[in-house]
């Protein structure tokens, strides 16, 4: 099985390696290839990874890779079509990431989802679903003013949606944990946002209550009906978001000395309260009897309760510590006149922080709110007095709390804050060196990545498997950092870049071969995130990295399937749930790649109908120049005709929010039209005049699906400059397609 984990682990990042080969290699958009060439390659390497899945899904030898490989090329085929989808909008110039494009490729995506039951396409669906329904709402390309109410309506939708998916799959009508956990996580982040009331103020107060019934109901529903520990801790941290939230919102508009007293009162009564509480509860046990002497439905049921209260204490130290350390900052530079609130500030700290440290058998709620409390007032002071002995002073007495205080979140957060000071430090110690922030990020690196090798110098303790987590952690975290940081000398950045992607790989597949799954998770997440930060990175041109990568990809895959033959590792195919997956449904497979190759040609062949037959238009514009993260670098275009006279205007703010209109230009002497007035259905036009769809975007503005121009990766600035009219092709319906860009 170890064996078999290495080699899933490197097929996926080879594959994984091949599509943002793809991705890149597309947006790059390369002038040595033609608009058919470019359509029949997108297609040719959808086929092609559709084609490479089923003959792996056939081979019986090896089964558990070939199956698992066959699997992943599935997704890469889907993932291809996006990237085909991407590539037809980028040649014929429509809008980039535009909402069409993610519903058009969520179609196969949720098609092959309920045929394979994969859960690679249920996220990939959920994904598109959620982008297509963002960009249709609020598309990149224009602006679309929303009424308060139509946000509370679209807020309510996404809110209803992930509703319905949690269901589903709390129901077990959907198998797909991540979708659970996603949709949880989003329903109540909606209904968070809806409950603010200085936005939605007609809907904001009654959806408090709605906040309010959703939470109480989870708790119920995961206490009572069906005990689970992760569910309840999700929602207990929706129950502090909502306190800490509308905490903030009274802030907002009633900060004053009192209030933040207030919110120390309250957290002093809210921590009171925790105490005698669970001290209550504490006296309802069951006396001396033991566990085994208890009867096991009551064992059961004090189980249950430890669970319960720790939800509860969670809940309360998350609401005490956020809400105390916003009300003591607060107070103290809203009341500090004759004294310097950072001195105030740092005194508080130590007053806070210390008796904590030395009194140990204080209520967990208790002690960890005024420690935290006091650990942030102190950060917020050494950073603001900018005195190297006091930040150094400080540093130890957070190391000393690491050794005082026990468990994983507070050994997380210690960590956090002893990195935090040492950051601090180091810019007081170099604060005027050239290339100061490098020099720090590579320091900070090289202690965390020492700190990470010292737990091996440890016992058997959970301060040394914290001590593993959080080295390991923040070490792939500065390793990240520096991949961005300027050169130290010539070449670091080069070096960092590499470095940063040798060390993770070979670190994701050490802790996979060791089964340290938490390690190994951590490795591959920062493993994608480097992978796809650097499309964004001006290292290398799209078109080298493309190149690059494809070669990485293939080695990896190689080098992984090599392994695989010679170690023979195989799973036997009654417990090979690939295997079942990929032969379940195949004619319906074969459907849906038949649909995705059926709609790149029927899109090639109507927009080149109408780049044939279309009325050509000159059009003035104003050129801007940003990217898309799937189609390249594109110039976003402002027309003239865009911004309509005020008689139009007029009649445009009779339409209700975003609406279809038609408008007529009209040729002037210059061969340039010029927006005349909006088409009323049945009136005939003159030879001059010619018909083009467009959006309102309820403000003061059309939109007409012609504002984007793709260009060769770095050219947009000269296309900029140069480029002042635009020629469009127009058809009889009134769709248009931008054609190309001149100067003249």
């Amino acid at each position: 099985m170890l064996r078999l984990n290495l080699t899933r682990v490197g097929f996926l990042m080879g594959v994984s390696l091949l599509l943002a080969a793809i991705i890149y290699f597309f947006a790059a958009n390369w002038s040595g290839l033609d608009r058919a060439d470019k359509i029949l390659a997108s297609a040719g390497i959808m086929v092609l990874f559709y084609g490479a899945s089923a003959f792996f899904a056939k081979l019986k030898i090896m089964l558990g890779h070939h199956s698992f490989l066959s699997a992943i090329l599935l997704v890469g085929g889907c993932v291809s079509f996006g990237a085909a989808v991407a590539l037809l909008n980028q040649v014929y110039n429509s809008h980039a990431d535009t909402y069409e494009l993610f519903f058009v490729w969520s179609v196969p995506a949720l098609l092959l989802s309920f045929i394979t039951r994969f859960n690679p396409f249920y996220v990939l669906s959920y994904i598109l679903v959620h982008v297509t329904l963002w960009q249709y709402f609020f598309p990149n390309a224009m602006y679309i003013a929303r009424t308060d109410n139509e946000l509370w309506l679209i807020g309510c939708l996404f809110a209803l949606i992930n509703l319905i998916l949690f269901l589903l799959t709390q129901g077990k009508l959907l198998h797909s944990a991540p979708i659970r956990f996603v949709s949880f996580i989003v329903f109540h982040i909606a209904l968070l946002v809806l409950s603010n009331s200085t936005q939605f103020e007609q809907f904001g107060p009654w959806m408090n209550i709605v906040c309010l019934a959703a939470i109480a109901a989870g708790f119920y529903y995961f206490i009572r009906v069906r005990l689970d520990k992760l569910m309840l801790t999700l929602n207990a941290l929706a129950a502090s978001a909502f306190a800490v939230f509308k905490f903030l919102e009274l802030l907002s508009e009633h900060a004053s000395t009192a209030f933040f007293v207030y919110g120390l009162l309250f957290v002093a009564l809210l921590l009171g309260a925790n105490f005698f509480f669970f001290r209550f509860l504490n006296r309802l046990g069951l006396g001396e009897a033991s566990e085994e002497e208890q009867p096991a439905d009551h064992a059961g049921e004090e189980r249950h309760s430890a669970v319960v209260g720790h939800i509860v204490s969670t809940i309360v130290t998350v609401i005490g510590v956020l809400i105390g350390s916003i009300s003591l900052v607060g107070l103290v530079l809203v009341s500090s006149s004759q004294v310097e609130p950072q001195h105030v500030l740092l005194v508080i700290s130590f007053l806070f922080v210390l008796p904590m440290l030395l009194l140990p058998r204080l209520n967990p709620a208790i002690r960890y709110t005024v420690l935290t409390m006091g650990y942030a007032a102190g950060m917020i002071a050494i950073g603001w007095m900018d005195t190297a002995p006091l930040t150094l002073l400080f540093l130890v007495v957070t190391i000393a709390g690491w050794f005082k205080l026990h468990g994983r979140a507070q050994h997380l957060f210690l960590y956090s804050l002893i990195n935090l000071n040492i950051a601090i430090l180091l810019f007081q110690l170099f604060e005027y060196t050239q290339h100061a922030s490098s020099f720090i990020v590579l320091i900070m690196a090289v202690l965390n990545a020492v700190f990470f090798a010292s737990h091996y110098l440890l016992g058997d303790s959970a301060m040394k498997q914290h001590l593993r987590e959080c080295g390991l952690l923040f070490t792939l975290l500065l390793l990240f950092w520096l991949t961005f940081m300027e050169d130290i000398f010539p070449g670091s950045y080069e070096l960092f870049n590499l470095l940063n992607f040798l060390v993770v790989t070979v670190l994701a597949f050490l802790f996979v071969r060791k089964g340290q799954s938490l390690e190994a998770a951590a490795s591959l997440v920062f493993w994608f995130i480097f992978i796809g930060f650097k499309y964004y990175d001006l290292f290398w041109t799209l078109l080298h990295k493309s190149i690059t990568l494809a070669l990485l990809g293939m080695i990896v895959i190689a080098a992984t399937y090599l392994f695989a033959y010679r170690t023979r590792a195989s799973v036997p195919e009654n417990t090979d749930a690939y295997n079942r997956m990929l032969h379940k449904h195949p004619i319906w497979l074969i459907i849906v790649i038949v649909l995705q190759l059926g709609y790149i040609g029927y899109h090639a062949a109507s927009s080149e109908i109408l780049l044939s037959g279309g009325t050509p238009v000159k059009l003035a514009i104003e050129p801007l120049d940003p990217r898309s993260l799937l189609q390249g670098d594109y110039v976003r275009l402002n027309y003239t005709i865009s911004s309509p006279p005020s008689q139009a205007v007029k009649e445009l703010e009779a339409h209700d929010g975003s609406k279809r209109v038609k408008a007529v230009l009209m040729e002037d002497a210059d061969g340039v039209y010029q927006f005349s007035r909006l088409y009323k259905q049945g009136e005939s036009l003159n030879p001059k005049e010619i018909i083009i769809n467009g959006i309102y975007n309820g403000w003061d503005g059309i939109y007409y699906g012609i504002e984007t121009y793709f260009v060769p990766e770095g050219t947009g600035t000269e296309t900029e400059r140069n480029a002042k009219f635009a020629y469009v092709r127009v058809g009889k319906s009134g769709d248009s397609l931008l054609e190309r860009l001149s100067k003249d």
